[in-house]
């Protein structure tokens, strides 16, 4: 075996590691853990619940007690209910629902704030602008959310926009290796590049003022995925007829049947 062989196996061995510790995991969970009374919250705050046949909701509630399970969910400063922790759980169970063989690996707690923060997580001050973020460096494996904004995503049916299901979106981006606004994990090879192609013509458009995508999409193909994600899941009809190209190249890419 020549040596660039040597030093090619034990890295793909690490790389295979890696993506196995980031998605697949398997325990038991016990679904009489799950509160009978939680179900009137999701039928009553999350559309993408209430609309799921009686079998994938008993699906949905198993992920969402794996959800529960692995990650710790904290008010700060505040106090929080069950249908605040069932919203944070509905956020991260909705963009991998169509893969119920992977778990987030990569997140060990979501910190809710009363509010608005600014880059140092402070919540008085200049610069509360965030709404929802991804950890990184010594706030690694962590997310932090506004509650009010975490709330009104789900509060408005009709709204393109769900702080929640962002952030988790951009976790899936996170877990193939590399923040690029291409979800390797989820999508096959064949759709990169149409992926790709429509992503950037959609950011001409934002820019142009010819699209209902939220703005925020146009800064980078990490948050334009993030973007069109949220509006997707949050909203697919109205994505739907006006984005007929994207909606299905993204309803193959989440394998969403609805």
């Amino acid at each position: 075996m020549s040596n660039s062989l040597y030093v090619f196996f034990p890295l793909l061995l690490f790389v295979i590691l890696i993506v196995w510790r980031v998605w697949f995991y398997e325990k038991t969970i016990n679904l009489n853990n799950f509160n009978p009374s939680w179900r009137n919250i999701l039928n009553k705050e999350v559309s993408f619940y209430a609309d799921l046949s009686e079998a994938d909701k008993l699906r949905f509630e198993q992920e969402l007690l794996y959800f529960f399970d692995d990650v710790t969910i904290t008010g700060v400063k505040i106090e929080i209910n069950d249908t605040d922790r069932l919203l944070v759980g509905a956020s991260a169970v909705i963009p991998l629902f169509g893969f119920p063989e992977l778990r987030y690996r990569n997140i060990n707690e979501v910190l809710l704030y009363e509010g608005s923060f600014n880059d140092e997580n402070q919540t008085e001050g200049d610069g509360r602008n965030i709404l929802g973020k991804v950890g990184k460096g010594n706030m690694n494996r962590l997310m932090i959310l506004s509650l009010p904004a975490l709330r009104a995503g789900f509060k408005n049916e009709n709204s393109s926009s769900n702080v929640g299901i962002h952030e988790f979106v951009h976790l899936i981006d996170m877990a193939d290796g590399a923040v690029d606004g291409i979800p390797e994990s989820l999508m096959q090879k064949q759709y990169v590049a149409p992926w790709l192609k429509l992503m950037h013509k959609e950011i001409e458009s934002i820019k142009e003022n010819e699209s209902d995508i939220n703005p925020y999409g146009a800064t980078s193909e990490v948050e334009f995925l993030s973007v069109a994600s949220e509006y997707f899941f949050n909203n697919p009809e109205e994505f739907q007829e006006k984005h007929p190209e994207l909606y299905s190249l993204m309803k193959k890419m989440y394998r969403y049947s609805s």
